[in-house]
């Protein structure tokens, strides 16, 4: 079968096709023929060498899949050949076919094409698991995400008001900004043209904030907080290393959280597939929630791809077609 290897740490050109034997459905898993697998940042911090695979995962980069069954291992109940799914992989997905862990797939949402679902489940089962499992975020709180025109930001926005949160978003230029809002977002802010501590503090607080950011917004996200707020950091696109005053964690009681999804335990990420086909799918299928697919690529041109992921044009979903 045809993949794409990282052939060594390094910038996207690292990159390469190749081709492997096709993989077999241990006891527990599908194999999945692949039609489309989203690109995101865990793709490109493992490409880096920043995030190796855990050790029995596949090498090739690939979180997110969709496509259709097509052999099914030892003690899978639920799906047979020829179901159509999205799945949530532990590596493996940028190649024709891949194994998955049955308990991670879920049906492809009605009206949604097997193209855009590849996008759907890492910013998905990222955003559920840290957002509404670990922070809670409940009906009528304020909620801040920082990066709001990304691929975690669009879907962050939109579950926060599916669920009836008010949302805070920050992104700049103006072109990403008005993502945001297309989306919902109740109040956008260019963090180049506004302080967002104080647009922030001027709504109340956030009770819950997601960064993706890093750097100098880990000490300001404590100052936006409100008391007894909840902080998730997903990435640190700014740095990860800074001198804090740490003094607000104390006086606002804030919980302050780091999250990696990889290397959750399986029966964790199969509680999350669970909660989000019964809760998250129906507003797929209703379009209360949008797809939001920006660009596809060929399998083949996953650096191209890569490439454009971590240049100021990037808004949105990124998937590599792959049939």
């Amino acid at each position: 079968m045809k993949v794409v290897e990282i052939s060594r740490p390094g910038g996207p050109d690292v990159l390469q096709p190749a081709e492997r034997p096709v993989p077999v459905a241990g006891a527990g898993e599908v194999l999945i023929r692949v039609a489309a697998a989203g690109v995101n940042g865990p793709d490109l911090m493992q490409r880096k060498g920043l995030y190796p695979a855990p050790p029995g995962a596949s090498d090739l980069p690939g979180l997110e899949v969709s496509g259709e069954i097509v052999a099914v291992g030892a003690n899978v109940e639920r799906w047979s050949p020829g179901d159509k799914v999205a799945a949530l992989t532990n590596g493996g997905g940028y190649a024709e076919y891949c194994t998955v862990d049955a308990r991670h797939c879920l049906p492809v949402p009605a009206g949604v094409s097997l193209l855009d679902a590849g996008g759907l489940p890492e910013t998905y089962f990222t955003v559920w698991s840290n957002v509404f499992i670990g922070a809670g975020l409940a009906a009528g709180e304020t909620f801040l995400v920082h990066g709001g025109a990304g691929g975690i930001g669009t879907t962050a926005i939109q579950l926060a008001k599916a669920f009836g949160a008010r949302v805070i978003a920050t992104d700049s230029p103006a072109e990403r900004c008005a993502i945001c809002r297309e989306l919902g977002a109740d109040h956008v802010i260019d963090y180049k043209q506004e302080d967002f501590v104080e647009a922030v503090r001027q709504a109340g607080g956030a009770n819950v904030i997601l960064d993706i950011v890093g750097g100098p917004n880990i000490e300001k996200n404590f100052k936006a907080a409100s008391h007894d707020a909840r902080i998730i950091q997903l990435a640190f696109g700014a740095g990860s290393k800074v001198e804090l005053n740490l003094m607000p964690v104390m006086l606002k009681r804030l919980t302050y959280t780091g999250s990696t999804l990889r290397t959750r335990p399986p029966a964790y990420k199969a509680r999350v597939a669970q909660e989000l086909e019964s809760r998250v799918w129906p507003h797929l299928a209703s379009g209360k929630i949008r797809v939001v697919t920006r660009r596809t690529f060929p399998l083949a041109e996953a650096s191209k791809a890569h490439a454009l992921m971590e240049s100021a044009q990037h808004t949105g979903k990124i998937v590599l077609k792959v049939e």
